[in-house]
């Protein structure tokens, strides 16, 4: 009776799995079809999963619209940028984090909790004001910087997460071996952290490149605007969307991010899992 119960509480979860994966999957399924259908189908009163007469004058027309290719050079740095910076400073901040138990340490897992609470509308108007004191407004560096700021807390918990599931062991026999701090790190702390690493700068670089609002705030000069913005210029003044033409330009800015998550996914739920044990 309990074998049988068993099964039917997996079937269960499984099928509630099920659900939740087609839900999750429906609006992009959608967006795909919507990219590829001319647009006699798209106003059709009976629309179809599949396009009837599949088309790439969406894509064209999407391109010629609007520079969708210097957008996504600036979201590129942008993301790219913030990405590096981010781990640089998170790495050696996450491993005193995880290996010092001090008041440094203490003050730095609170930020980290504290930030994830605060909104970003909360967070815009001071923001804008110090940027602008810093003459930043308007400028991918300090977009950049805001990407930095607000990825941190994250980069140092996942990070952190990474260092605590290194062996202290290992550093202390190299420390045994006459091996230095610096080279102990080096040699021994950092191929392992490795992953972590590029887990972490990877996630940093998603978070960026799909960043909207404070890039909209932010960047005024339309040559400086990232791919998520320029999205929106396929809205009228009225609020009517040049659908195809959008689904097409979505589509395209989203699957960096489609194939960036699958190759990193593994290993955010590993850095993770790690975060969560606590010695």
């Amino acid at each position: 009776m309990s074998l049988r119960t068993g099964r039917t509480a997996r079937a269960g979860q499984y099928a509630a799995l099920l659900c939740y994966l087609v839900f999750l999957a429906f609006p992009f399924l959608w967006l795909i079809s919507t990219a590829f259908k001319p647009a006699r189908e798209l106003g059709s009163l009976h629309p179809t999963w599949i396009p009837r007469d599949p088309t790439l004058d969406n894509f064209r027309q999407a391109f010629d619209e609007q520079p969708l290719l210097r957008a996504a050079a600036n979201s590129l740095t942008a993301a790219l940028c913030a990405a590096l910076i981010a781990v640089l400073i998170a790495t050696p901040m996450a491993y005193v984090m995880a290996r010092h138990r001090g008041r440094v340490a203490t003050a730095a897992t609170g930020w980290v909790v504290i930030s994830q609470a605060f909104p970003f509308v909360l967070v815009i108007i001071p923001l804008f004001l110090v940027l602008k004191n810093l003459h930043l407004i308007n400028s991918l560096w300090g977009l950049i910087l805001v990407y930095v700021v607000w990825s941190l807390p994250f980069a140092l918990w996942m990070l952190a997460g990474y260092v605590r599931a290194v062996p202290p062991e290992l550093e202390e026999a190299a420390a045994v071996d006459g091996a230095g701090k610096a080279r102990t790190l080096l040699s021994v702390t950092a191929p392992l952290l490795a992953p972590g690493i590029v887990a972490t700068a990877l996630f940093a670089f998603i978070t960026a490149w799909n960043e909207f609002f404070f890039a909209l705030v932010l960047l005024k000069t339309p040559e400086k605007q990232t791919l998520p913005v320029v999205l929106t210029h396929f809205l009228g003044a009225e609020g009517v969307a040049d659908l195809g033409p959008l689904a097409a330009a979505a589509f395209l800015a989203t699957l960096p991010s489609l194939v960036l998550f699958a190759v990193i996914q593994k290993r955010i739920t590993g850095g993770l899992a790690a975060g969560a044990v606590r010695q």
